[in-house]
């Protein structure tokens, strides 16, 4: 007898056409790079099959586990941190039989996972003990991020955690306090706590042209190349800024520039509609879930996926600083495609076990 499989339709439709979708928009941006091309579609079809893999567990494995799960995610994060290759400037990845593994996007998994396993019993709103427990956990997980330096992943990271927290029941008093406290020690954040290169990506987002040929050039490139596009684009493989390599990290942080400039206003509102279906049933699978911890899990996840689509969007129309943030499903990059799909693959294990009720 073949075993049931659990798996949710839409979700699986949904985050396989935005992979297929970010497989072609690659190939233009790669300027048909086949090797490229080729090692993310390795990555698209090894995600596929985590994400069936990860769907079929009960969640209550993943309560049971999540302590540990993030436990062995921070080893990771360090071993690359203390023993990772230098790149950039930066030890973020473990090398493993010619591939590169960035341990800290498993964080986006894990830490809202353990969160949501910590708060799910307990009442509302959560304590003062609870909050500051679940805090340090944050602030352990961002740290171990930022150190390596990698401060756009490390708040992401944050902000998963908070998410949690927050839909945990957390008081709109000490949310209210920590808004302020942001606020008051701005000045100690931006000199001690900013790089410099981070306190010229702020200043050049209120005036990119005051240095066009430096730290403005991405960011006044990537909005001549969304403009560019008109309405219907300018055609599959024929963007210029792309094509004429005026615009920088076409794989990666601006593949979106690419994609408006090729295919134009209508398929930047198709790409919008396929994030949208996806987000909208995985808010009804929360809305729908069995138990409270099923819902802080799929919640936390959502919100994380959506608040680093709506980072990348708004990075590259120039509404906030460039931070280095991928498009989910587009940009190059393995683990961070790995992460999507595996968050993914839990979303559909939360949302398809159902508890049997005796009669």
């Amino acid at each position: 007898m073949i075993k049931k499989i659990y798996l949710d339709p839409y979700i699986f439709i949904g985050i396989s056409l935005l992979a297929m979708v970010g497989v072609l928009i690659l190939f233009s941006a790669s300027e048909g790079d086949t090797t490229i091309v080729f090692k993310q579609s390795i990555y698209v079809v090894l995600g596929l099959i985590l994400f069936l893999f990860v769907s079929q567990p009960d969640p209550d494995i993943y309560r049971r586990f999540s302590p540990l799960i993030l436990f062995g995610t921070l080893v990771l994060v360090f071993i690359a941190y203390f023993f990772g290759p230098e790149i950039n400037g930066a030890r973020r990845w473990i090398r493993l039989f010619g591939f590169s593994f960035q341990p800290s996007e498993l964080l986006k998994i894990s830490l809202p996972l353990f969160l949501a396993s910590f708060l799910f019993d307990k009442k509302l709103p959560i304590n003062a003990k609870q909050t500051a427990i679940s805090i340090f956990f944050i602030l352990a997980c961002f740290l171990s991020v930022y150190i390596q330096p990698d401060l756009g992943t490390g708040l992401l990271i944050a902000a998963s955690g908070f998410l949690v927290l927050f839909l945990a029941g957390l008081s709109w008093v000490f949310i209210g306090i920590t808004i302020a406290a942001i606020l008051i020690f701005s000045p100690f954040i931006w000199n001690n706590l900013l790089e410099p290169f981070q306190r010229d990506r702020i200043w050049t987002l209120f005036n990119p042209e005051s240095d066009p040929y430096g730290s403005g050039w991405n960011i006044i490139q990537s909005k001549i190349a969304i403009g560019s596009g008109g309405f219907f684009g300018k055609g599959y493989g024929e963007g210029s800024q792309t094509h004429l390599n005026f615009l920088p990290e076409t794989q990666t942080d601006f593949i979106f520039s690419v994609l408006a400039e090729e295919f134009g206003f209508i398929g930047v509102l198709l790409l919008l509609f396929l994030y949208a279906l996806v987000l909208l049933r995985t808010f009804y699978l929360a809305v729908n879930a069995r138990d409270r911890f099923c819902r802080l899990v799929i919640g936390g996840f959502i919100f994380t996926f959506g608040f680093n689509v709506m980072i990348n969007l708004a990075m590259v129309i120039g509404l906030i600083p460039v931070v280095g943030m991928p498009l989910p499903f587009f940009s190059r990059g393995g683990t961070s495609l790995l992460s999507i799909f595996l968050m993914f693959g839990i979303i559909t294990s939360m949302s398809t076990h159902k508890k049997f009720i005796p009669k």
